[in-house]
This record gives structure tokens, C-alpha cells and sequence, in this order.
């Protein structure tokens, strides 16, 4: 699994013109769920994201993990994190997880992550046509990857 996390001020995805969902301040994942991802990768990037402490604490200094400033988490399925770029110039998703293997670990996914943090997290749509929008807020950008636990 791969995942894109952004600090954000706030977020929001719509699909068809229609806002399915929005935060204020928190996180936005990008999730990339391919073919060799499991319940273990599942598990142990949701404990990595809930308690990153990548928040300011009172002397500016981020020390503080979204969990324990209160704020939200939105995952949005992202197959493209999975591109491979090594030959030519139109990228091959060869690795990402065909459908019937990456919703369940999505959903399953969204289940851990949402029990780790105490509450609710928001979505996208699997496989739809989703437009984000996000304030980042730092900018905090930082990519994890479950093959690459260093």
C-alpha cells in the first residue's frame, strides 16, 4: 500500500458536480492497494497515519498527531499511485489491485483506520471519477509505503 498524506486546512471530493464528502483540519489520503497488500499492511499504516505526529503543538513545533488535535481523516482509492514509469511515457498500473481484490482491503482499510481514530472517517468513491480539492496546510506532504517500512 501506498499512501499520500496531506496535512490539510480542509478538503472536499464530488462526484457528478455533487459534494460527496468534506473536512475542515486534517488529513487527506491518497490510497494506492495493490495486488500483494494484506490485513497486516492494512493494520500497520493505519496505526502510522493515526498517530504521525505531524500537527504544531502549542510552541509551533509538529509534535502532535491528528488523533490528539481532534481533527478528521478522508481516503480517497488512488490506483495511480501505483504507476510505473520505467518504460516509455504512458505509465503501466500493472501492480495495482484489480478491483475484487482492492475494494475489500479499502473497505477494510477505512474500518481500521476510523477504530484507530476514534471516529468516523470520510471518503471518496472506489473507482469513480473524483474531483479532490484540498488547502495544504504547511504544505505537509509525506508519502508511506508498506513495501518500505525504513
Amino acid at each position: 500500500m501506498i499512501a499520500v498524506i496531506q496535512r490539510v486546512g480542509q478538503a472536499s471530493v464530488t462526484i457528478d458536480e455533487k459534494v460527496k464528502s468534506q473536512i475542515a483540519k486534517g488529513l487527506l489520503l491518497l490510497l494506492g492497494i495493490e495486488e500483494a497488500d494484506n490485513t497486516e499492511d492494512i493494520e500497520w499504516l493505519a496505526a502510522k497515519i493515526v498517530n504521525l505526529r505531524i500537527f504544531n503543538d502549542a510552541a509551533g513545533i509538529m509534535n502532535v498527531s491528528v488523533k490528539d488535535d481532534g481533527g478528521d481523516i478522508m481516503v480517497v482509492s488512488q490506483f495511480t499511485l501505483h504507476a510505473s514509469t520505467k518504460k516509455g511515457n504512458r505509465p503501466s498500473y500493472i501492480k495495482a489491485a484489480k478491483p475484487e481484490i482492492a475494494i475489500p482491503l479499502y473497505e477494510k482499510f477505512i474500518e481500521v483506520i476510523s477504530t484507530q481514530l476514534g471516529k468516523p472517517v470520510f471518503t471518496g468513491e472506489f473507482g469513480a471519477d473524483m474531483k479532490v480539492a484540498l488547502i495544504n496546510d504547511g504544505p505537509v506532504t509525506i508519502l508511506i509505503d508498506t513495501k518500505n517500512k525504513s
